[in-house]
């Protein structure tokens, strides 16, 4: 049974994540704070932290910018604000997933499915692909830019794999929301377009290989070296 980390600093919040995550079979814990979400997730393994981010002690952000120094569990953010720059700032900081209050329960435990789903698929045999100084290592989830590491974050990495998986090929933002996050389209594309701006920045020279199709989406245009 998979466990969720709950952490807001309004109780009643708290109570209502608490009651769908259990209805669907999940464990729960909870935190008040940034910092008391920081120590439990130390000590203890989550397969989803689902995090707010304006917190009194330590907000969202920090807390989750020193979760991920030591763990690679997925993190769905809550907020108040919807706009452009705190997405990329909560997906910059290592984030999977931003939900903007108020937020539909079933919603964010179908995010969180798919979430927690996604974490848990690996892919089997070794493989890596080159395009021209841009090497995409699938199996140890890695990326090099001029034999550089790329700081990616976990879902620039997932994005980034679909995308050279499926070269040469338009996608739709349905089609990459769909697969990418695993949750059914909700008519809003600002978290895809907000993770193709921190893809292009971590992809540098080689951000040309990511080309937007206007009005469908994006297609990724590399030429492997064999």
């Amino acid at each position: 049974m998979e466990k969720i980390l709950i952490v807001d600093d309004e109780q009643k919040i708290r109570e209502m994540i608490k009651k769908y995550a259990e209805f669907e079979g999940y464990r729960t814990d909870e935190a008040s704070d940034g910092m008391e979400a920081v120590e439990k997730a130390r000590t203890n393994s989550y397969d989803l932290i689902i995090m707010d981010i304006m917190m009194p002690d330590l907000d969202g952000f920090s807390a989750v910018r020193e979760i991920r120094k030591t763990k690679d569990v997925p993190v769905i953010m809550l907020s108040a604000r919807g706009e452009e720059y705190d997405r990329i700032h909560g997906f910059e900081v290592g984030a999977d997933d931003y939900v903007v209050k108020p937020f539909s329960p079933k919603e964010l435990m179908m995010r969180a499915a798919a979430q927690i789903r996604r974490s848990k698929h690996t892919q089997g045999g070794h493989r890596t692909l080159t395009f021209e100084g841009l090497t995409v290592d699938f199996t140890g989830r890695q990326v090099t830019v001029d034999g550089e590491p790329a700081a990616m974050t976990p879902k620039e990495y997932d994005l980034l794999f679909y995308l050279v998986e499926h070269r040469g090929i338009a996608l739709s933002r349905e089609r990459l929301i769909t697969e990418v996050w695993g949750y059914d389209f909700y008519g809003d594309d600002r978290t895809l377009d907000s993770h193709i701006k921190l893809l292009r920045k971590s992809l540098g020279p080689y951000s040309k290989f990511v080309v937007t199709l206007r009005g469908l989406g994006y297609r990724f245009d590399g030429q492997e070296e064999k």
